[in-house]
């Protein structure tokens, strides 16, 4: 991808600084004001030296008092108001920002997040929109003041004395040149810091929410060991980077204080006959070396941020793989604004008509010229060899994919015809691998239900699926705390909980991937009872690894080389001695070794 140019990049910030310009603006008043107070201030030193010191005439000390006083207030008073609008322009960018990127997250297709780790998404969402609201506040501040303030000083100097003046202000276009020279190469440099910032992170990340692989597997020193060389990298190329910023830095400081030993050097005349005017041309000389520096921070600031920009900016206008045109937007809305007014009755009836799939960016075909109808409430199973197409199937019954080729029909409709928040907000979806967001188990429970659930309601769908009695030995009961991704319970129980979450959503679809996985024996049983209730009434999709979870489905679908293999009732499957009763012989005699076993170590106790 095109990298763009510092301006361009900045340019794509109009959309966020346009709904605070009035306080930017004001801002910049602010400092232009505080800039041409500071430039006042060695003229009322030439003042006090020509008039009170040279000249005797001590008439006017009580006005020049008075005004001396009243430009340090007015000083101070404008320092303070332009700090609480950068403050303000500060937290609403990064406000603004951080909403607009996590929004963007949450549109993302599920393949993005598959690409793109959790630690690099969550330093972008973070760390660089922090960076970019504190240049468009308080780097933009400083370098409106002390820029105006260059400005300020160097046309007093020219009225004051426009040959020395000349001399000084040779400072510009050295700065200019230096600028030009650094420019690009910083940029470069502080966009690969970012990217090692971010993969930093991401093995941060990692490593804190796989904690308990890491120990298992005892893998903490190969962990360190990459983290390590990260740090070491970023350490080395931040040490080249600041290299390259006190470089930049010396170099124009050396410029500006050129000016300043011009003074010195020619201004011994002028000392003589104007007192006054030599030492405010001093005055500005040495207060160039300030604001200069400011402003040389400032421009770094803007060089370096120009990598947030580009990164924040970049998530923002990502595009999801799987999107509503603007016409189903109109009509029925999206996630965030829905127009449920518009909402078709939602039946139930899954259809892929003539569907090949392969996964963007990959050549091999999962399914291939696959047809199968789901009536409404029916239950259907869906079992096959790891890899043979079971989780993508249900990738795209959500349309968390799009087909490659055919159709996906709800209820006898192209699926791209309706908002995929109607289709969503229809199906409930609990994964092989259970996540629980932070907050309590009632918080939960209610996350897919559009109305907070009563407690006897939380209590039934509880019990139903064989949760309660876990609930309640919680400290807390609904209201206890399930610690993040629900660490605080065993996977069996998070997994209980999604289903009863799943089941107080009252969905139309059903699908229940690996359900009983993360469940011990005696909870599978529970849970199959469960499931025979859940899936009363509505379209149910179960896929199953272990075979005897799905002998009463409607229909048991199996699944090879992405082709629907076969189809039956588990007698006529049986009956037809194919796929499915082989991976159910072989099942039963896995299930009888494992037994053996445990009887073995049983006697030895």
């Amino acid at each position: 991808k095109k990298k763009l140019g510092l301006w361009r990049q900045v340019a794509r910030l109009a959309p966020f600084i346009k709904e605070r310009r009035g306080i930017m603006a004001a801002m910049i008043v602010c400092g232009l004001a505080g800039s041409a107070a500071d430039v006042a201030m060695p003229l009322f030193e030439r003042y006090a030296l020509d008039v009170f010191v040279t000249e005797g005439d001590l008439s006017s000390v009580l006005p020049f008092a008075a005004a001396y006083a009243l430009t340090v207030f007015f000083t101070g008073g404008v320092n303070f108001i332009a700090c609480y609008l950068a403050m303000k322009v500060e937290l609403g960018t990064n406000r603004d920002l951080r909403n607009a990127a996590f929004r963007r997250l949450q549109e993302l297709s599920v393949e993005f997040f598959s690409l793109n780790s959790a630690g690099r998404l969550h330093s972008r969402v973070m760390s660089d929109t922090s960076k970019i609201g504190s240049l468009v506040s308080w780097s933009l501040m400083d370098c409106v003041w002390h820029a105006s303030y260059i400005l300020g000083a160097a046309a007093s100097m020219f009225a004051l004395y426009p040959a020395l003046a000349a001399a000084v202000c040779v400072v510009v276009p050295l700065t200019a040149l230096v600028f030009s020279l650094f420019q690009k190469k910083l940029v470069s440099v502080n966009r690969e810091l970012r990217e090692i910032n971010s993969d930093l992170t991401s093995r941060s990340s990692e490593m804190i929410t796989g904690v308990r692989t890491v120990k298992a597997l005892a893998v903490e020193k190969k962990l360190f060991a990459a983290f390590s060389d990260t740090a070491e990298r970023m350490r080395r190329r931040g040490i080249h980077a600041e290299r390259l910023r006190g470089l930049f830095s010396a170099s124009l400081s050396f410029a500006s204080s050129l000016a300043l030993a011009v003074v010195l050097w020619r201004g011994g005349i002028l000392a003589k006959e104007q007192l006054g005017t030599f030492t405010a041309f001093m005055s500005y000389a040495q207060g160039l070396l300030e604001p200069v520096r400011w402003v040389i921070d400032a421009i770094s600031d803007l060089i370096t941020t120009c990598v947030n920009i580009e990164r924040v900016m970049d998530l923002i206008d990502e595009e999801p793989l799987v999107r509503d045109t603007p016409e189903i937007v109109e009509r029925y809305g999206d996630v965030f604004k829905p127009k449920k007014e518009n909402w078709e009755s939602f039946v139930g009836d899954v259809e892929l008509r003539d569907v090949t799939f392969s996964y963007p960016g990959a050549a091999e075909t999962v399914l291939e010229h696959f047809d199968l109808k789901i009536p409404y409430g029916s239950t259907v199973a869906v079992v096959g060899e790891t890899g043979a197409g079971k989780s993508t199937l249900v990738n795209l019954i959500c349309r968390f994919y799009e087909p490659t080729e055919g159709l996906l029909l709800i209820d006898g409709r192209d699926a791209r015809e309706r908002s995929t928040a109607w289709l969503r907000s229809n199906i409930g979806y609990v994964q092989q691998t259970p996540h629980l967001f932070s907050g309590t188990v009632r918080e939960n429970l209610n996350y897919g239900c559009e109305d907070e659930k009563q407690d006897s309601e939380l209590w039934d769908a509880l019990e139903l699926v064989g949760a309660s009695e876990i609930v309640s030995r919680l400290d807390g009961g609904l209201d206890a705390a399930v610690g993040e991704g629900g660490e605080k319970l065993s996977s069996g129980e998070k997994q209980l909980l999604c289903l009863a979450a799943a089941v107080l959503s009252d969905p139309k679809i059903l699908i229940l991937d690996e359900a009983t996985a993360e469940v011990d024996t005696l909870s599978e049983k529970r849970l199959q009872q469960a499931i025979k209730k859940v899936t009363a009434g509505r379209t149910s999709v179960i896929i199953a690894h272990r075979l005897s979870t799905v002998t009463d489905a409607d229909e048991i679908l199996v699944i090879s080389g992405g082709k629907l293999a076969e189809r039956g009732s588990h007698e006529k499957l049986l009956a037809e001695n194919g796929i499915y009763a082989e991976l159910l012989k072989i099942q039963n005699a896995d299930d009888l070794t494992d037994a053996a076993l445990r009887a073995a170590g049983g006697d030895c106790k």
